[in-house]
Formats: structure tokens, sequence, C-alpha cells
């Protein structure tokens, strides 16, 4: 940072080594930060509280509290039922911290095949031919993959005959099948 700077942390208490913003503080070089996550916070309380930035000059040490209104709560409580209305009505899976990431609108078929699998070569081809040997259309597709994971989504134009839904399930890299009509 350049000289004089004032730090802020208001994101993750783990993204910042503490013990080099209190040296940087102590040498002048920050003339100050004010922060309010931690990489330890006490979890109840009564805990203590230590930090490397306590009783520094020119340092605000405040509770990370933005998330406790009741204004926060109620917005939290409707975007997170947003979010899980929208997979299950569409398969998508915009801001999911843990599979890949896939924004959907309304099926363009008569039924969408939501595959959740490992992220193996060849997946969305056998998933295709199990498909196509089971004489289903394929009418739209789009797969993301974070890490060991990869999420398919499939719009087809026709029913599925349930043989196929059981191979689509039953392929070893599957994690889970959903049908959506």
């Amino acid at each position: 940072m350049r000289p004089g700077a004032v730090f802020l942390n208001l994101s993750r208490g783990f993204v910042v080594d503490y013990a080099a913003l209190a040296d940087s503080v102590r040498s002048g070089h920050v003339a100050g930060a004010a922060i309010d996550v931690f990489p330890v916070e006490p979890k109840r309380r009564g805990d203590p509280f230590v930090s490397e930035l306590q009783d520094l000059e020119n340092v605000i040490l405040t509770p990370h509290v933005g998330g406790s209104t009741e204004e926060a709560q109620e917005a939290i409580g409707i975007f997170v039922s947003n979010k899980l209305r929208d997979y299950l009505a569409t398969g998508t899976t915009t801001l999911s911290v843990n599979v890949p990431n896939l924004a959907l609108e309304q099926t363009s078929g008569s039924h969408r095949l939501a595959h959740l699998h490992r992220n193996t070569p060849g997946v969305l081809a056998a998933m295709n031919a199990v498909l196509a040997d089971h004489g289903v259309n394929i009418e739209g597709q789009i797969l993301a993959t974070r890490g060991d994971l990869g999420y398919v989504v499939t719009d087809v134009g026709s029913d599925i005959a349930p043989d196929a839904v059981h191979a689509l399930a039953h392929m070893p890299q599957t994690v889970r099948l959903r049908l959506l009509s």
C-alpha cells in the first residue's frame, strides 16, 4: 500500500495478515485501519477477543454485525428462498458455493434434466448417447464445472422413458439426477 494509506477490511478475516498490518501501522507506513472481521472471533458474549491490532492508535476494531439486523435477516431470508425456488423450478444454481453455477430460464422443451456428476471426461457424451438411444431429442443443453463436479442441464422435446432416466441416474459418474417437467 502507498505510505499514509488507510486500510479497511469488511470482507473476511482470513484475507489479511494482521501481524503485518500491525507492523505497518506501528511504523507509520499505514496511517490507520478499520476492521470488523477477524480470523478468530469470540463465539459468544464474554469470550475473550485477542488481536495484534488491539491498543494501536488510529485503529478501529468493531464486531461484524452487518447481517444481524432485522432488515438484513429478512433480506437474507428472501434471497435464500428465491435461490431455492429458482433451483427447484429451473435448475438454476447461481451463487452456489459448492456446485457449478448455471443461470437458466424456464425450460424450452417438454422436460428438463438436471444432472450433477463427477467431473470426468465423457460424461456429456455418455448422457447424450443414452438420450439418443431412447429416441429423445435435445432442444437445449448447458454445462458448467467446478473442481470435481460438473452440472449439465438438458432440455428435451419429448417424454423421457423411465428406463432412460434409470440409465442416466445409474451412470457411474452421477451424483444426482432431477427431472423437471
